[in-house]
């Protein structure tokens, strides 16, 4: 992966943002320099569950500063799946408590509120490294977040599907309805909204 930079930079992505239930999560992960040697990083959609967590634990041993930040699922309602991805950026960020001299974001947007110099990457979770790191730590978040949403309402099968729009998630609403942490404005949710 290229993206080789120097000083104080923050990798910044999301997970969450086409599930039918549960937060938006996004991490900043800040670096020091480049640690040698370097794992394998990459995008988190195209790693295994088994690679993220071996990844996740050796990003939090070896980045400098790591922060989640979220944004529930009453909040994506309130403002929209983009503004609530941006909040929770902006969470992530300020979490680290620190000034990173650039913050890498994944996708077209740079942040709006922060005070921090930011630069948006298309595709970025697969071409740069500070980037995919919070790729992986934000999706291995997420995942464990569902999984406990999953033991409180265990027919949707969260620790499966974490939420997006399978074909058994979406039979389970049918059958069973909506659940508090399911997104009321989503297509394939609001269907089932009742007065």
């Amino acid at each position: 992966m290229n993206c080789r930079l120097t000083g104080m930079v923050a990798g910044l992505d999301e997970a969450g943002r086409a599930p039918l239930a549960g937060p938006v999560v996004s991490s900043c992960v800040v670096w020091k320099g480049l640690p040698s040697p370097r794992e394998p990083v990459n995008d988190s959609k195209l790693l295994t569950e088994k690679q993220r967590q071996h990844l996740f634990q050796w990003i939090l041993e070896n980045a400098y500063k790591v922060a989640v930040g979220v944004a529930s699922s009453e909040e994506i309602e309130k403002l929209n799946i983009h503004h609530a991805t941006l909040l929770s950026m902006e969470r992530a960020v300020r979490g680290t408590s620190l000034a990173p001299e650039l913050i890498l974001v994944d996708g077209l947007f740079p942040l709006e509120n922060s005070d921090h110099r930011s630069k948006p990457v298309v595709k970025g979770d697969r071409k740069c490294f500070y980037i995919a790191c919070a790729s992986i730590v934000a999706k291995v978040v997420r995942d464990r977040l569902m999984v406990v949403y999953d033991a409180d309402y265990p027919q949707y099968q969260w620790k499966k599907n974490k939420g997006y729009p399978t074909v058994e998630h979406r039979q389970a609403i049918e059958a069973f309805g909506l659940t508090p942490i399911h997104r009321k404005t989503f297509r394939g949710v609001k269907e089932h909204v009742r007065g």
